[in-house]
């Protein structure tokens, strides 16, 4: 009994030998691998706490990062595909004293999570989420890094009022020109995409314009702020909505499909053309003719679109490849003259004169009954 006693504490002792010496290798193998990481890593997590997605970096200033974010989230988004065979791009002048336009201007200012698309804009490029860029004299738009807005230096040249906090800008809602506000400068491109068979309109870039009076109560002058491409603008508007209707203010959607789905309204001022024209300068001061230069762009626009998927003979003329297609194929395709044969019904008094185009024609005879 004594040495089963003393069998059973030794195998006790080898077995707490065991243990300590597995716990001893797992704790020097934790330090060594701590150790052997950078020292960013082996930081406490509150010194590295991150920022959310949606936070950009302050001290660099950089919204690349906050734009990728973004796209992620918003996966939905389609660029416009570089090979289509036909396109034509657009500047549409968006008046938001129109009815179909006003649910991007109110509310002027914001209440709670509402506001209208300039705030919406302007809150985005002031805390670097999208990068803008400079209107040019030329009215076109460059979107590199030399173009770009500094958003102190346009709030120095507009007189907006700011104040400094931490090395940051900051600008009081009420101090946001949103007001002034009530011009937008779009450019739109309209384009058949052959890899799908199908025809789309879709927005580029946009352009708040400020209309400010000046001290002689005078016509409201228009100050172009500056462009803001579309694509990087896409992603945060799928999260504001818009007012389409004053009847009933439960129609609501969101910004991204308010443009995706072209309810917005607005006049033709200019189009890509091989002289940089606008349609002011083509039509010389005369109303008359702008408006008619503006109802035709339109009127090729709409034509384009509806005789897109017919017979080839009704399809527009504006579609280059399928009108010389088509000649074509009306030359192939030309019905030929089908041949009649004539029958002629002759007697027995005319046999003579009939035999000789027997062999082309074939001869009738009537045979006299006799009485």
């Amino acid at each position: 009994m004594y040495d089963n006693m003393k069998t059973d504490v030794f195998k006790a002792r080898n077995r707490w030998m065991k243990v300590m010496l597995m716990s001893f290798v797992i704790c020097h193998l934790a330090c060594s691998v701590a150790e052997a990481q950078p020292t960013s890593r082996r930081r406490k997590p509150a010194a590295t706490t991150t920022t959310p997605a949606t936070t950009p970096n302050a001290n660099t200033g950089s919204s690349q990062g906050v734009s990728q974010r973004a796209r992620l989230m918003f996966p939905t988004a389609i660029d416009m595909p570089e090979d289509v065979v036909w396109r034509r791009d657009i500047y549409r002048e968006i008046d938001l004293t129109d009815d179909a336009n006003a649910g991007l201007y109110y509310p002027v200012e914001p209440v709670g999570h509402d506001m209208n698309l300039f705030t919406y804009v302007f809150k985005l490029a002031l805390n670097n989420y999208i990068p803008v860029y400079e209107y040019r004299l030329d009215g076109n738009e460059v979107f590199n890094d030399s173009s770009r807005v500094k958003m102190k230096q346009l709030l120095d040249d507009y007189h907006i009022y700011y104040e400094m906090k931490d090395n940051k800008v900051r600008v009081d809602n009420s101090d946001i020109p949103s007001s002034e506000v009530r011009l937008y400068y779009l450019k739109e491109s309209a384009y058949y995409d052959q890899s799908n068979s199908t025809f789309h309109r879709k927005v580029l870039a946009l352009c708040p314009v400020m209309l400010r009076e000046d001290d002689f109560g005078g016509e409201a002058a228009k100050y172009p702020l500056f462009w803001v491409r579309y694509s990087d603008l896409e992603p945060f508007l799928s999260r504001q909505t818009v007012m389409t209707s004053s009847l009933n203010n439960a129609a609501t959607m969101s910004m991204d499909d308010y443009f995706t789905l072209t309810k917005y309204d607005g006049k033709i001022y200019k189009t890509t053309n091989m002289l940089g024209r606008t349609l002011a300068q083509i039509a010389n001061g005369d109303t008359a003719k702008l408006s008619s230069e503006q109802r035709r762009i339109e009127r090729e626009l709409n034509d384009f679109e509806q005789h897109l998927f017919k017979h080839p003979v009704e399809r527009d003329s504006t579609d280059s490849i399928g009108a010389a297609g088509d000649s074509q194929e009306q030359k192939v395709t030309k019905p030929k003259k089908k041949r009649t044969t004539r029958t002629r019904v002759t007697s027995d008094d005319d046999s003579s004169s009939s035999s000789s185009s027997s062999s082309t024609q074939p001869r009738v005879s009537v045979r006299r009954q006799r009485h």
